[in-house]
């Protein structure tokens, strides 16, 4: 057998381990908010260990995870010499969002029905956790001489912003790899994403008895005003398209609104929160001072209405970089080899850590174990799954890559 046949091979033969591995990992909730994530983190650690597999524990200091909202982080690093070359991170992020209604499954069971492993977090993206370390794995068992170093990290700040996941250990100094591979699906490589702006908008007005309106400020009326505008500006974006495959057009949402007192009261504050989606042509000081300007044209057309805007979140896009080239050919190759279909590159509408690593100057790519689209894994959404031989694949996939990096 050659290289990529033993790598296979191996993998097949340690499938039912690697199931294992994730089920016990699915098990542990993440939930984010709250955010406590460090037990999860000595989880892992402990599964690591089993493998002989030494994880390093970065905890990131409880004043910084506190004020960011969250209640625990611990990041993991695992790395792995083989020899003098390049060093090739796999990063996965353990944290996700809480598990909502509507499940048909425990979403901390990890039950297995009809080849799918279902629960919160099994496709996105604990389920890298497993392709990767089991990858790791193969590779370590395959014996060759090979020529860098691979470093797992297991992050769990995703949901946030990844600054204190993978932006806290680039910070710190704490890895420099040369090649990135980050969680992903596994019918398409991702080289490109969306860029985001989080904000919240606080409009004031001025409370009253709802027997006497004319006494005070409606701000809800006002937030409509507000919103209306943005609404617009948000229909004018479909006319503004990406060069990048896969991604369309900027776009806006306004996720949550609240406000108000009681029903016969007249509403002094009401507060709502943006979501505005760059794509990777644009300029995000540009995007950041448009839409803060339709908001206050909007507020000055209706007389002492006060609006107070703040910036939740922003996350830069990841632009195609030609130095991901070797990565990116290798997964593509080997998918098609595996998958027994072409593997395309794509854009996604979607924002990640990944842009994290592209602003240290680490060429990367995002490919893993998943459907073809994030609607099919349910992700965010009740009964989220992996489909086992995905998960099978991506696998074998991720260590020939890999290995050919090591070259």
């Amino acid at each position: 057998m050659n290289a990529y046949e033993q790598l296979d091979a191996w993998i097949d033969a340690h499938f039912e381990d690697e199931v294992k591995f994730l089920q016990a990992l699915v098990r542990v909730p993440t939930d984010t908010p709250p955010g406590n994530n460090a037990p999860h983190a000595e989880r892992t650690a402990e599964l690591l260990q089993d493998f002989g597999l030494q994880a390093e524990k970065h905890p990131v200091p409880a004043q910084q995870v506190k004020a960011y909202g969250l209640q625990s982080i611990t990041n993991l690093i695992v790395r792995q010499r083989f020899g003098a070359g390049p060093t090739v991170a796999l990063n996965a992020h353990g944290d996700v969002v809480p598990p909502g209604d509507g499940w048909q499954h425990d979403p901390y069971g990890a039950e297995i029905e009809d080849g799918k492993l279902y629960g919160r977090a099994a496709a996105v993206s604990k389920s890298d956790f497993a392709s990767y370390t089991f990858a790791l794995r193969a590779l370590q068992a395959l014996g060759l001489p090979l020529k860098g170093t691979v470093e797992l990290h297991f992050t769990y700040d995703e949901e946030f912003g990844g600054e204190l996941g993978p932006g806290w250990l680039l910070a710190n100094q704490l890895t420099k790899p040369d090649y990135l591979l980050a969680a992903g699906f596994s019918y398409q490589v991702i080289t490109a994403h969306n860029g985001c702006l989080q904000m919240e908008v606080a409009v004031h007005g001025r409370m009253a008895h709802a027997a006497i309106p004319d006494t005070g400020l409606d701000a809800l009326q006002g937030a409509v005003h507000i919103l209306n505008a943005l609404y617009e500006q948000n229909r004018r974006y479909r006319s503004v398209t990406s060069q990048v495959a896969g991604i369309n057009h900027p776009y806006l949402n306004v996720g949550r609104i609240e406000g108000g007192t009681n029903t016969n009261v007249v509403p002094g504050l009401v507060v709502f929160k943006l979501d505005r989606r760059m794509i990777p042509e644009e300029n995000p000081a540009e995007v950041e001072a448009d839409v803060r300007r339709v908001i206050a044209e909007a507020a000055a057309a209706v007389p002492g209405l006060r609006v107070e805007i703040r910036r939740l979140l922003l996350a830069t896009s990841w632009q195609p970089d030609a130095r991901s080239a070797p990565l990116v050919q290798a997964l593509q190759r080997h998918g098609e080899a595996v998958f027994g279909e072409p593997i395309p590159t794509s854009g996604t509408p979607l924002y990640t850590d990944v842009r994290l690593y592209a602003a240290a100057g680490v060429p990367a790519a995002i490919y893993g174990a998943g459907p073809r689209t994030v609607f099919e894994s349910n992700a965010k959404r009740a009964d989220e799954h992996l489909v086992l031989e995905d998960l099978r694949r991506a696998t074998k996939v991720v260590a020939r890559s890999v290995f050919d990096l090591l070259q």
